[in-house]
């Protein structure tokens, strides 16, 4: 097909292809003469891919760059996949405050992870953004929200087996792949806007109560 084309059955406008494709998130087309290029179904899926990588999960043309090289790489494994999709998806300050604050933060996340008896590593990603998360509780004087993080940790291990199970039953290594990561990058965006319309139900229940005399 056509760019024309790919950008009718996409709903992508062309400049926005032709900009994927000078930032490297939408391979190449096939050049069948000096001003055609044909694109296949796989530049379909790929662009539906990219889509939801920037406009639904909200990542930033780096980020899906890096998460698309390692879909692309020979080498990949869903494993791999995973903690390209986690990179990309956590967000990581600078702010480390005093070393000793920072010691007692990385502290208090252990303790949580062997308390949960979880098989990770202070490389995860997601273990720094946590530490940092801790720190800024404990800078905020907010000690109580702390008491929140093994309920997160017991829903966020209990989630993760259930997106374990459903990415197993993914029968090509491709579809995989892809699962790894709708299911890291929008499983987040999923995530927070289910926990917004829990919140308000909540809140709603909270203020129906009947106050005590």
């Amino acid at each position: 097909m056509r760019i024309g084309e790919l950008a009718r059955r996409t709903g992508i406008p062309v400049p926005t292809i032709k900009y994927y494709l000078r930032e490297g998130l939408l391979p190449a087309g096939e050049r069948t003469s000096p001003n055609q290029v044909q694109y296949a179904d796989a530049h379909v899926r790929r662009l539906k891919l990219v889509r939801a990588m920037l406009e639904v999960g909200g990542l930033s043309i780096v980020a899906a760059r890096e998460v698309l090289a390692e879909v692309d790489s020979p080498a990949r494994t869903v494993h791999g996949m995973l903690g390209a999709a986690q990179s990309a998806v956590t967000r990581i300050t600078t702010d480390r405050g005093t070393e000793e604050e920072w010691e007692r933060a990385e502290r208090e996340v252990a303790d949580l992870v062997r308390r949960h008896g979880w098989a990770t590593k202070p490389d995860n990603p997601g273990w720094k953004a946590l530490v940092q998360i801790v720190l800024t509780y404990r800078d905020l004087d907010r000690g109580d929200l702390l008491t929140l993080l093994d309920g997160y940790a017991e829903a966020a291990a209990e989630l993760a087996t259930a997106e374990l199970a459903v990415l197993a039953q993914v029968p090509s290594t491709d579809g995989k792949v892809e699962s790894a990561v709708l299911g890291t990058v929008l499983g987040d965006a999923a995530m927070a806007a289910l926990r917004r319309i829990a919140q308000e139900d909540a809140s709603q229940r909270v203020q129906q109560r009947p106050h005590s005399a």
